[in-house]
């Protein structure tokens, strides 16, 4: 509980946290069905839908920034949150307060028990509930605009109810394997699943293998596609306020999905690249001081990611001619196994840690699957050890590069203590 907290909000938010996806039905046969029972909150506002293995959530906040740059009142439903809950629902970018988001768990739970009452399978998740949240908070607010981040996958997450008025997916890359499929193939039919009959998609770049999946399903529902391999070249990539070169490929994304929008949104060239040149993303290469280092946030937390942590460590090496001390802990040791081989080649010493998540891999885990190679020290560590509060950082020395990568969950503990 946080302090002076009244008790009755933690225990809600306790509540809203212990609710697991139970039964048969996949949430978006419960989600449909909450949302009905809800009124269909989601047709009130029209909106973006953004799915792919990396760079939605950049890409959707891009999306954002844009729109309200525009002028519009926007909605932002985004997965998972770093800090605080409230965080998923943010109207032109101020997220929901604990108390509101507290409330919010108060009127959809009677809702929730009904649906359970008639079919203990229909009992709303946690990711439903902030799903439902969203929906009512946008119609409420009466934003003009409302991009939605898909959770995980698409065909059968619970953000496919909207109708959105571009589909998006930005990349495809091999991750939640035991839900989506064991290739490329398979991971991209269910991202496939936002495409909706008639709306455009905009694709990002991906495996051509990946791309091929996506043409075919919207072929087969008449949604014209728009290619960011197409639309862009290397050396004509948007600029952005997100670091890395990646960040250049999602802000290509961002544009073309700001492009290919209906002339009513008023999207100029100018008021893209405005858009882009002031987006707020947290812990996407984000650079903070902390206790008189140089402290890199980065949520590189799967091998397709591990790629672009690559290229963003060698070009930290290059421009400061040192080895940075590397902090990370991650869930999987199919996500572990590739960030390690990555931070193995840059890192001067590695402290790991296991985040405060069951699927976290443990210290011996990570341990086996740092390369031979490596011959600095690997150390057993703690995020309470590392960053104590107040603004101070336990490893290396001052002046130091501290880049912390992993789960976003590790970057969500850490941040809560560096930046309260």
């Amino acid at each position: 509980m946080l302090k002076s907290e009244p008790l009755e909000i933690s225990a809600t938010i306790d509540f809203l946290f212990a609710q697991k996806p139970v039964g048969a039905k996949f949430g978006v046969d419960r989600m449909r069905t909450l949302s009905a029972a809800l009124g269909n909150p989601e047709r009130r506002v029209p909106c973006v839908h953004v799915a792919g293995t990396n760079g939605k959530g950049s890409v959707s906040a891009m999306l954002e920034a844009i729109l309200r740059g525009a002028g519009w009142r926007t909605g932002l439903y985004t997965s998972p949150h770093l800090v605080e809950v409230g965080e998923r629902v943010q109207v032109d970018r101020h997220p929901l307060t604990r108390e509101q988001v507290a409330a919010y768990v108060g009127e959809l739970r009677p809702a929730a028990d009904r649906l359970a009452a008639a079919d203990p399978d229909f009992r709303p998740s946690f990711f439903e509930y902030m799903t439902a949240m969203a929906f009512l908070e946008f119609g409420r607010r009466r934003c003009d605009i409302a991009v939605y981040e898909v959770g995980l996958g698409g065909r059968l997450d619970a953000t496919n109810i909207v109708s959105p008025e571009v589909s998006v997916i930005t990349s495809i890359g091999l991750d939640h394997c035991e839900y989506l499929g064991s290739d490329l193939g398979q991971i991209a039919a269910e991202k496939a699943g936002i495409i909706k009959p008639g709306v455009p998609v905009v694709v990002g770049r991906m495996p051509a293998e990946a791309e091929e999946v996506i043409r075919g399903a919207a072929g087969a529902a008449g949604a014209p596609v728009h290619s960011v391999r197409e639309e862009f070249r290397p050396g004509t990539l948007p600029v952005t306020s997100l670091g890395g070169e990646y960040q250049r490929w999602n802000a290509a994304t961002a544009t073309l999905v700001a492009r290919t929008l209906d002339a009513r949104w008023r999207l100029s060239p100018e008021i893209i690249r405005e858009g882009l040149r002031h987006v707020q993303w947290s812990g996407r290469w984000e650079t903070i001081p902390c206790g008189g280092r140089t402290l890199i946030l980065d949520a590189s937390h799967n091998p397709e990611g591990a790629e672009a942590l690559d290229e963003n460590l060698t070009r930290l090496r290059a421009e400061t001619g040192v080895r940075p001390i590397v902090v990370t802990g991650v869930l999987g040791a199919d996500r572990a196994r590739a960030l390690l081989a990555t931070i193995s080649r840059h890192a001067r010493e590695i402290h790991l840690v296991v985040p405060n998540q069951e699927r976290a891999c443990g210290y011996e885990q990570l341990e086996q699957l740092v390369p031979d190679s490596f011959s600095g020290p690997v150390i057993r560590d703690t995020v309470e050890h590392l960053f104590p509060g107040g603004g101070a950082c336990q490893a290396g020395a001052p002046d130091d590069i501290v880049v912390v990568t992993g789960s976003i969950y590790l970057l969500g503990e850490i941040l809560g203590r560096v930046r309260p």
